[in-house]
Parts: C-alpha cells; sequence; structure tokens
C-alpha cells in the first residue's frame, strides 16, 4: 500500500512541478484577469497567482516556477508600476514557490506556514527558494486599506497549505485546495506531503464558512469562480470519499474499489487531467487507510 500511495503522490507531484519546470517556457504569456478594484489573478504554467495593488504595498501570492520571473515581473509592473514587496506562499510545490529566489532579489519578502519552508529545504534542497517569514497557524496584513489574512489549514492539500482571505474585498485565494473542474484534473492530495482527503474535506468547510454569494474565488489552478464553486468541490470530495469508504468497510479490495468507479460521476471535463479518476480513488484509499 505505501508504494502504491508514494508512487501516486510522487507522480503528480513530479508531473505539477518537475517536468513543467524543465519545460521550454519561453512560449508562456502571463495573462491577467481583474478579480475586483486592486485585485488580479495572474495565469501562466503552474499555479495561479494572485495579485493586490495599492498605495502601501504591492502582494503576491505564489510566483510559479524560476524561468518566468522575468515576466511575471514585467506583468506585475506593467499594472501596478513596482516590484512585489509582499509574496505568500500557499504551500510548497514548485509551481507556487520557484520564483521564490529571484522575488526575493528583487525586493520581496516571502512568507508562507512553518511547513512550506522545511519542505522547501528538504524536498527541493534549495534554501534560497525558502520563504523568510513564516507563521503556525495565521499572518494578517494592514495594507492597501484592506485586512489581508492567510488561515493556514491542517493536512489538507499538503501540511502546510494556506488560504488567502481579503476582508474587505471579499476576495478568497484557496491555493491547491481546490483544483477548479476547468482545469481538467481530478484533486490532487499530496499524501506524501501530509495531506490527506478529511483534511481537505475540512479546508473547504472553513473558506465556505467564510465565503458568502458574493465572494469571489481564486483557486489554484483553473478559472475564478464562487461559493458556490466552493461548495460544489466540497460535495466531490464528500461524496467519492463516502463512497469509498463504505467499499473499504464492505471488504471490497483495491482493485473492486478503483473498477466500481465511485468517482464517475465526477470524470467528465476531468478525464486528461494530470490526476486521473483512478489515481485520485488510490489516493482516497491510501489516505483513508492510513487514518
Amino acid at each position: 500500500m505505501l508504494k502504491t500511495m508514494l508512487k501516486a503522490t510522487l507522480a503528480g507531484a513530479l508531473l505539477l512541478s518537475t517536468a513543467s519546470a524543465q519545460r521550454d517556457m519561453s512560449s508562456v504569456e502571463i495573462r491577467a484577469e481583474a478579480v475586483t478594484d486592486g485585485i488580479y489573478v495572474l495565469y501562466g504554467a503552474g499555479g495561479n497567482m494572485g495579485l493586490f495593488t495599492g498605495t502601501d504595498a504591492i502582494f503576491l501570492v505564489d510566483d510559479q516556477f524560476a524561468p518566468l520571473t522575468p515576466k511575471i515581473l514585467a506583468k506585475v509592473k506593467e499594472l501596478t508600476g513596482a516590484a512585489p514587496h509582499f509574496v505568500l506562499n500557499t504551500h510548497y510545490h514548485g509551481d507556487h514557490t520557484g520564483g521564490n529566489e529571484n522575488l526575493g532579489k528583487a525586493g520581496a519578502v516571502i512568507f508562507s506556514h512553518d511547513n512550506v519552508r522545511k519542505r522547501v529545504i528538504q524536498d527541493n534542497e534549495k534554501p534560497e527558494n525558502a520563504p523568510v517569514v513564516t507563521f503556525p497557524d495565521s499572518q494578517t496584513f494592514h495594507i492597501n486599506g484592506d485586512t489581508v489574512r492567510a488561515y493556514h489549514v491542517h493536512n489538507a492539500h499538503t501540511d502546510g497549505d494556506s488560504f488567502v482571505y481579503w476582508e474587505m474585498a471579499n476576495v478568497i485565494h484557496t491555493g491547491d485546495l481546490m483544483f477548479e473542474k476547468s482545469m481538467g484534473s481530478f484533486p490532487f492530495i499530496d499524501l506524501k506531503g501530509g495531506g490527506s482527503v478529511n483534511g481537505a474535506i475540512k479546508a473547504m468547510d472553513r473558506m465556505i464558512d467564510i465565503a458568502d454569494r458574493r465572494t469571489k474565488v481564486i483557486p489554484g489552478h483553473g478559472q475564478v469562480t464562487d461559493r458556490a464553486g466552493l461548495i460544489a468541490y466540497r460535495g466531490m470530495l464528500v461524496d467519492v470519499r463516502n463512497k469509498v469508504q463504505s467499499m473499504m468497510q464492505d471488504g471490497m479490495s483495491r482493485k473492486q474499489i478503483v473498477e466500481a468507479r465511485p468517482a464517475r460521476s465526477y470524470a467528465r471535463g476531468r478525464e486528461n487531467g494530470f490526476i486521473k479518476e483512478d489515481q485520485f480513488v488510490n489516493t482516497v484509499i491510501d489516505s483513508l487507510s492510513a487514518e
């Protein structure tokens, strides 16, 4: 079982981070979409970035891959006139932290949960990419006329996840706690990195409790959505978790559970993503087995 778990999580992490970092990114463009006044989502290669601009500071959520830093800085300066003062990493994966060293050299202070720094150093063996300010539970920024809070959620996508909430603007950046459907992939729960399906569901509960019908939601991957999108994503996690759990309690083997396709109803539109239906179901099995 352990070999299966490691194979699934490592394959996902490599596909999303290592392979992307090694490919030619010369043709990647950084595209900006306004979410609300002063807040943008930046699309490129890897996790969605959140950009907050105003008179006090330029605040960036995640920073994709190192080769894209010049393009990211160019887009940020085009929109704001300056380089980021603060960068917050939602978790440790390379498509969210790869630009840390470059942006630090450009003057940004890099923030994250404590475990992000530990894993960037341990797993990537690159201290230069590690955040320099870390927190155990939450971090608050009082900038640009808003209160921006980063909340840690335990053992969800990884063991170092934070989501970001702009209180006045009423915007949430989920990090990879959410893979919005347009990305075309099933969820990636990094078990090796401390994630769990039940932790992922609890993280969704916390964001749903904060959100209202006017909240704009920037997912870690995919298109901007809303509270209804959060609820639908949570519903998928709960439904598949419950079905798998019931099958396990009935004594079904891993092979039988996978062949029963407990995630079948969510497969349309997610068939070609880097996490396939069977991989997701295996991850849920391994997550529940480890509890």
